[in-house]
This record gives C-alpha cells, structure tokens and sequence, in this order.
C-alpha cells in the first residue's frame, strides 16, 4: 500500500511539474525534462524521509494545491457585446497569484485585436479602460476593465 501511495505522488509530481513535456511528446520525454524528473524523484525521495507521506500531510498539500491551483490561468477574461460592434472586456486576476501585475493591458489589447479579426474588421477605438484592486477578503485581486469599438477599414471603405 505504501509504495502504491508513493508511486501515486511520483506520478502526480512529474505530470503538473512545469517543465515537463511528455503529455505533447510521449517519445522526447526522457530527452527533454530530465531536471523536472529527477526534481520530482528528488521530492519523494524528501518527502519520504521526511515522513510527509503520512494522510494529514497529503491532505493538507491538496488542500494548498487546491486553492493556489497553479495551472488555472491567471486572468479570467469577459467580453460582453453591448451593442453591434461594441464590446466590454472585463478582466479579474486569481487571487493567488505569482507574477503577471503588469500584463493587464496587454491581455485587454490582444482580446480586442482577436474581436476585431474574429468580426472581419480592420481594428478598434478604445472607448475607456481602467485598472485597479478589488478589496475582498481574504484576498485583494487586480481587476481591469475597458470598452471597445471595432471599426471597419477607413481607407477602403468597401470592406
């Protein structure tokens, strides 16, 4: 049963290890992510010696896995259309978060220029946009918000 356990935890590690590329490539594992292997045998092995493969342990690291979730993404992005050719944007980061205070801007300029050559349009205006920290407890988060308006080619103004 332990070592059951064990090489369930060495499974698990490797596979959300950030360098680890074998779910794309089955056959370039062993040649690309050597580090992320040998880091997460290196982490069992620890955790062994350690004894942090007890229940309470495992429990309370997904429990931390959990509400961290390292692989969600860190913006949620909405898009509301308000009239034709109108958008809203709407953009929350995680609560927990490492790094990405400053992509604010540059996420809202690239889902306006997807609207825009998703809609066959030459580009937009930018109405408004702001950027701030909504207080809620436990946790403060980023939030950004702005409105386009797409607009069709001025030179050519039969497209």
């Amino acid at each position: 049963m332990k070592r059951a356990v064990l090489l369930l935890f060495a499974f698990a590690v490797l596979l959300v290890s950030p360098g680890c590329s074998w779910v794309r490539n089955h056959g370039d594992f062993l040649q690309e992510s050597n580090g992320p292997a040998a880091g997460g045998i290196g982490l069992v092995w620890m955790a062994r010696q350690l004894q942090y493969l007890k229940p309470e342990y495992l429990a309370g690291g997904l429990l931390a896995y959990g509400i961290y979730d390292p692989l969600a993404p860190t913006w949620e992005i909405r898009v509301t259309e308000l009239d034709t050719g109108h958008h809203r944007i709407g953009l929350n980061m995680k609560r927990l978060a490492t790094g990405g205070d400053g992509e604010a801007r540059q996420i809202f300029v690239r889902v306006a220029q997807a609207l825009a050559e998703k809609g066959g349009y030459a580009g937009f205006d930018e109405l408004r946009y702001t950027e701030g920290i909504e207080s809620t407890r436990p946790f403060a988060r980023r939030t950004a918000m702005g409105e386009i308006r797409l607009i069709k080619s001025r030179h050519f103004m039969a497209l």
